[in-house]
């Protein structure tokens, strides 16, 4: 794990929040959710300091986390796939696997990371993913139901990830879900990150095309599921931080 080094998503807007505040600042239980992540990430003792990727109002996080850490800039919010890419100039030149991780999902926990991490090593693969099953979307996993969907092969290999937005019906029957919690072998990660292409529901650039080319490229991709269903939750509206308060306990 010494040439570990995390990516955490931090440039969205909170705007179903209703509020102007970046989304990471959305507080939990009185704790900006960017602050869980660190706790979490800070207790993992790697020796590679996390670069945080900020946009939309980032003088405010950086006016909370103070000037100890490293910050790369999203010019524009052009999907996950841009903001990873935005992180590459300000890597140490030592990393050697990438974990990337988003700043809406405080309770993400230390087990997952290093779960992630073992079977990412054990495997040597490309990428390796976490994953969620769910029974259903009702009671509080009803804000999973948006979550992109895990899609594999008849042979139950890993072939994608399609996003919520651009399933069909059928494939938004899926149960196993993309929580975005991801390690890839850096230097695959960089000679790859440019292929992503914007032509999807929403014209961004999503990390998750990243899959679809380890696999055109015959690349080994693996998963891990979530320690815990609830560390998947990213809430998006105060209604959502209501039901995350309730479960992290």
């Amino acid at each position: 794990m010494n040439n570990t080094q995390i990516i955490i998503l931090a440039g969205g807007k909170g705007t179903r929040m209703k509020s102007d505040q970046p989304k990471a600042l959305t507080l939990l239980k009185g704790k900006p959710f960017l602050l869980y992540i660190l706790d979490t990430v800070n207790s993992l003792h790697l020796s590679l300091s996390p670069v945080i990727v900020v946009g939309h109002k980032k003088e405010k996080i950086k006016e909370v986390l103070g000037e100890g850490y490293v910050y790369a800039e999203q010019n524009e919010p052009l999907g996950t796939g841009h903001a990873v890419s935005s992180a590459r100039e300000s890597m140490d030149p030592r990393h050697k696997t990438v974990v990337v991780l988003s700043s809406d999902e405080p309770l993400v926990s230390k087990e997952t990371i290093m779960q992630l991490l073992s079977k990412h090593e054990e495997k040597k693969s490309i990428v390796t993913i976490a994953t969620m099953v769910v029974p259903d979307f009702e009671e509080w996993r009803t804000g999973l139901r948006h979550f992109g969907r895990i899609i594999h092969d008849q042979n139950g290999a890993i072939k994608g990830i399609i996003e919520f937005k651009d399933a069909n019906e059928k494939e938004k029957m899926i149960k196993e879900l993309n929580p975005a919690v991801y390690a890839f072998d850096s230097e695959w990660l960089w000679q790859n990150i440019g292929l992503i292409k914007n032509d999807n529901a929403k014209g961004e650039y999503y990390l998750t095309d990243l899959i679809k080319i380890a696999v055109e490229e015959g690349k080994k991709i693996e998963s891990v599921p979530l320690f815990s269903l609830k560390e998947g939750l990213q809430p998006n509206t105060k209604e959502e931080v209501s039901i995350l308060e309730k479960l992290a306990v």
